[in-house]
């Protein structure tokens, strides 16, 4: 870290349960030149990566569907989401990570995906940053029924739809999480699936 607006930075561990929580108290020069002391609390999960499938005969695109804790706490009545496939990287590069999760999610066998961009998720709290990619599907590559992994405790709902009716579900707010919707713009905007 080469700032020279920050100084005095103290870490402290507030959680080391699921993911990391830690607390960071230090000095920021402002741009009127004062210093002033601020405090962040920082969530370290690691890197991910997500992907959309998408389909150019069928004219579809393959989501997942799975509950959410934090939505359901929140405003989500039932907690369940419709979302991308994705997953933290581990050890994996970004590239096979999502070919990984997308065979566990979804079932589906890739050969290759194109990254299209990488970007922080919630930079205000999160270090997380994610890999964004899409990927072109075809029946055959089908290999198992996906659902996400039992040692995971995953419980996913593998959805298949018209690219149209996805596109409809972003329009009417049926899609909330900012991944999906992002990456459906995406092939709004460069006509992936028409």
């Amino acid at each position: 870290m080469s700032n020279k607006r920050i100084k005095d930075i103290e870490k402290t561990l507030l959680s080391n349960n699921y993911y990391t929580l830690n607390k960071f108290n230090f000095k920021y020069l402002m741009s009127n030149g004062s210093w002033v002391h601020q405090m962040r609390e920082v969530y370290e999960r690691g890197h991910g990566a997500g992907i959309l499938l998408y389909n150019t005969t069928k004219k579809t695109v393959v989501l997942i569907k799975q509950f959410r804790l934090p939505t359901f706490l929140h405003d989500n009545k039932d907690g369940f989401i419709i979302e991308i496939p994705a997953g933290l990287l581990d050890a994996d590069n970004p590239e096979q990570c999502i070919i990984r999760e997308t065979e566990e999610e979804v079932g589906i066998r890739l050969k290759s995906v194109k990254k299209i961009y990488e970007g922080y998720s919630s930079p205000g709290v999160l270090t997380e940053k994610m890999h964004f990619f899409i990927g072109e599907y075809t029946d055959d590559m089908k290999v198992s029924e996906g659902g996400g992994l039992e040692s995971e405790t995953e419980d996913i709902e593998i959805l298949e739809i018209p690219f149209t009716e996805a596109v409809r579900m972003l329009n009417e707010g049926e899609i909330v999480d900012t991944r999906t919707i992002v990456l459906l713009q995406y092939a709004i905007i460069h006509k992936l699936v028409e």
